[in-house]
């Protein structure tokens, strides 16, 4: 092919205030409601309204930007994008234009920094539907004026890979700041790519700049970009120009499709909002919004690896959610107490193990089956600390631990509770144990004569009886190291 992509992003999050951005309409963005009920005279630009900007609103875009590494303005505005379009009500959105809360950012994402240009603040706007057969759509303004975060980025990607890899992290960000659900099958988060080519030796920005709109899931985000750099190449290599203009995802039969001509700022016509004072902010409130941040996934990770001595696998996983890691943290502080009153006689390094393998396996096949997230399970890390203490201590086996567990989960009962109720309890009692093992072993002389003949199958064998004599209550390993002194 011989040429290279350069790749710049731009993503719009929906903010989950409580209130839109410029009325006190309820924020319902994602609530399934009847059209054209969530509105007033504000959001749907009735003459003689005036704006009012949310203030919590911008203090989430510039949390956003201060989690960015971005230069946050004591100056600013907001300046009316100028467009006709049938589900902006006013003519015009407010938006912001040369005095964006936040700029010259960076996040690194698997060892590269990719560049933030700006983080600027608008409203949203409404949502067009076009009914099946019909010759006229719909427009619902119920999403119209929800606060809309847009992030522009440096053209700093090469390939649908790193964009994918970027957006999946500023995600984790927003919900980790707590202003974003950012969840991209819902709408709460869009993603546009800009997409030009060139050949090597030549300025990265030479070529032609396509936009793709209208991408919605991380895994389209990549296929829009490498499908877009494949026709451009196709298009360069028959020697013919690449049309400078905006195009859709069409992710039913995978292919960029045109929409119109690319707009520039001069077609938007931008100018100062009258109707909105300019905006001044002072050290003291930026720091204020600085202290209020939690630790951010990348350092959390160094963390708990540090802290913990789990692998930066397991503590990827435990960080991808704050309130994962938040509960993780939470059941080791009751296990430590637990450790110190002597309630668990294990040590801690083996009460973390299973912590961590519980929750990054057991814990999430659970909530994945039953569509929930952590902050929805019923168990408490109250009861989680417990029952991993009984696990590490020998009190249960593993299969009696896995029946404890989906017990707690769907019920949030305590696990000393539910062992006692089903009778889990590992058998305690040596001379019960030994009176069994000696039963099967009497009563399977062949596979004794098969385990001291060099087949290990025959252990496995005498195990499964042993378990199946005393329903499951057998500690395996007392009972495995009983069998082979028995056998010799």
């Amino acid at each position: 092919m011989g040429y290279k992509a350069t790749i710049g992003m731009e993503i719009h999050v929906e903010l989950k205030t409580d209130s839109k951005m410029f009325c006190d309409c309820k924020n319902g963005m994602g609530l399934e409601r009847k059209p054209n009920t969530n509105i007033c005279e504000v959001c749907t630009a009735q003459p003689g309204t005036l704006p009012v900007p949310n203030r919590r609103a911008i203090e989430f875009v510039q949390k956003a930007g201060l989690a960015l590494n971005c230069e946050l303005r004591k100056d600013s505005k907001f300046d009316r994008k100028n467009y006709f379009y049938p589900d902006i009500p006013k003519g015009y959105q407010i938006s912001q234009f040369d005095q964006p809360f936040c700029e010259n950012g960076e996040l690194e994402v698997d060892g590269k920094k990719f560049g933030i240009t700006r983080i600027h603040l608008e409203e949203d706007t409404g949502k067009l539907t076009h009914p099946k057969g019909a010759k006229y759509s719909l427009v619902d303004f119920n999403r119209a004026g929800v606060p809309l975060m847009e992030l522009v980025t440096e053209p700093d990607f090469e390939t649908g890979e790193e964009a994918r890899a970027f957006c999946q992290k500023l995600q984790q960000i927003c919900r980790y700041i707590g202003i974003a659900d950012a969840d991209m099958e819902k709408g709460h988060m869009r993603c546009e790519a800009n997409i030009s080519l060139y050949k090597d030796g030549e300025d990265k920005l030479s070529g032609t700049k396509v936009e793709v709109k209208n991408i919605n899931s991380f895994k389209f985000v990549q296929k829009a970009i490498e499908f877009e750099i494949e026709r451009q190449a196709q298009i360069l290599d028959d020697s013919e120009e690449v049309i400078q203009e905006t195009r859709g995802w069409d992710s039913i039969k995978n292919v960029t499709v045109s929409q119109r001509k690319k707009e520039t700022a001069a077609d938007y016509r931008y100018f100062p909002e009258p109707d909105i004072p300019p905006l001044k902010f002072n050290d003291e409130e930026i720091e204020k919004l600085r202290i209020s941040l939690p630790e951010m996934p990348e350092k959390k990770i160094e963390r708990f690896q540090e802290e913990y001595e789990i692998s930066k696998e397991n503590a990827e996983v435990l960080c991808m959610e704050r309130d994962l890691a938040e509960y993780f943290e939470n059941s080791i502080s009751e296990l430590k107490e637990k450790v110190q009153s002597k309630e668990v006689s294990a040590p801690e390094k083996k009460l973390v193990k299973l912590a961590v393998n519980y929750l990054n396996t057991e814990i999430r096949k659970h909530l994945f089956d039953h569509g929930q997230v952590i902050s929805e399970m019923k168990i408490t890390p109250e009861n989680y600390a417990e029952l991993i203490g009984i696990i590490a201590d020998g009190k249960i086996n593993s299969s009696a631990a896995q029946t404890v567990l989906l017990e707690m989960f769907n019920t949030g009962g305590d696990p000393s509770q539910i062992i006692e109720e089903k009778n889990l309890a590992q058998m305690e009692d040596a001379g019960e144990l030994e009176a069994i093992v000696d039963k099967i072993l009497a009563d399977n002389e062949k596979s004794v004569e098969d385990y001291k003949s060099g087949k290990d199958n025959a252990l496995k064998f005498l195990m499964g009886q042993v378990m199946k004599e005393t329903k499951g209550k057998a500690n395996p390993q007392s009972a495995t190291e009983m069998i082979k002194k028995k056998i010799g």
